[in-house]
């Protein structure tokens, strides 16, 4: 029997980052309810594996020296796998692998997941792309082509969902937030934190304000370990700062979930220090650093920002950029064991109710269900 469902990402898969997490609980999902999904991703080689139950995945090679390049590279292998095959419903991620999609004949539904856009997210990573006017008039283009031809937008949160109806003309009416959840049989609360040592995990783009988690950890004195996906340049960076303010840093790379959960059990409090940039305030994110904190039964220390309080988190939230707060926050928690036990209990339950993959789950099969015959 034919597959009748795919998704298809210009992201890595397995891999360090949310993303893949995220890729792997919604086509599994899929793969669960509908009976099998094609899941195609990047990879540096082409390979085809059934990756997790129902779930066929093929990795097509989006290699070269340039973003640029890697797109096209990828492009190309997917215009070629697409060709022959048909589908009824296909689940997308970026322009980057939406585009072709809309050449397909006959059309098959479209699910486009926002995440991210590249016209908001690539200048941080590159900043010159901001004075390139050519460029951000394409990339918009491409987007708003992409958001026009869905029929449904999926997207994490709701700060994302009010920019794209308010600020990018999309129809309120194919929109649906699905927040990000967190696989609760994992990250279950245990261990004996280090009341010394603090954690931060995830990516190293600047928006994330790793920079102040290491300088509020020197204010206090406190053992910081950084378990970040990044470049070595970004690595280098934080490093260097680290060893200007004496800080007690350790820079280490992305692990996996397993062993995610015990570091998080090592921890006194996990620093989510977002920044007030464009794609935290405007675009949006759901972060998933905090949820599965909360899960682990950690407190976490957070930007005030409409992100983080849309979660109704339980996180001790401090002023955006204030090194000064994060660093009392941290003291507060020290100093109140109590305050310690309530968020990291309360912060559990609210996993349980509100943030599980399961429940993630049921609303992208529901959304299936209303475009799929």
């Amino acid at each position: 029997m034919p597959v009748r469902f795919a998704y298809i990402s210009f992201d890595n898969v397995p891999g360090p980052k949310g993303a893949a997490t995220h890729i792997e609980a919604f086509t599994r999902a899929v793969a669960a309810h509908f009976g099998g999904v094609e899941l195609v991703t990047v990879s540096g080689v082409e390979s085809h594996t059934e990756r997790w139950p129902g779930v066929f995945h093929t990795e097509m090679p989006g290699v070269g020296r340039s973003l640029v390049d890697r797109v096209l590279c990828f492009r190309r292998f997917l215009e070629r796998w697409l060709a022959g095959r048909t589908f009824e419903v296909v689940q997308f991620r970026s322009i980057f692998e939406g585009l072709p999609l809309l050449r397909l004949r006959p059309r098959p539904k479209l699910i486009f997941e926002v995440n991210g856009l590249p016209s908001i997210e690539l200048k941080d990573r590159y900043p010159t792309v901001a004075d390139d006017r050519e460029l951000m008039t394409k990339l918009l283009s491409q987007e708003a082509t992409c958001l026009q031809a869905a029929d449904r937008i999926v997207t994490p949160s709701g700060v994302t969902a009010r920019y794209l109806i308010e600020c990018r003309g999309v129809d309120a009416s194919k929109v649906r937030v699905i927040p990000n959840g967190v696989d609760a049989v994992l990250f279950q609360p245990g261990g004996t934190p280090d009341n010394e040592r603090l954690l931060y995990f995830g990516t190293l783009s600047q928006w994330q304000g790793v920079d102040l988690a290491v300088r509020a950890s020197a204010q206090i004195g406190a053992k910081l370990t950084i378990l970040g996906a990044g470049s070595s340049r970004q690595r280098e960076a934080i490093s260097a700062l680290a060893n200007k303010l004496g800080a007690p840093v350790d820079v280490l790379p992305p692990v996996s979930q397993q062993d995610l959960v015990a570091a998080l059990h090592q921890s006194f409090a996990v620093l989510a220090p977002l920044t007030l940039s464009e794609r935290n305030i405007v675009q949006g994110c759901c972060p998933l650093k905090i949820l599965e904190s909360m899960a682990a039964g950690i407190p976490v220390i957070a930007s005030d920002l409409a992100v983080v309080r849309e979660l109704d988190a339980n996180c001790l939230l401090v002023k955006p950029g204030s090194v000064d707060q994060i660093a009392q926050a941290v003291l507060q928690l020290r100093a109140s064991p109590g305050l310690w036990r309530k968020l990291s209990s309360e912060g559990r339950r609210q996993i349980e109710e509100h943030y599980t993959w399961e429940r993630a789950a049921t609303t992208l099969v529901a959304v299936y269900n209303e475009i799929s015959s």
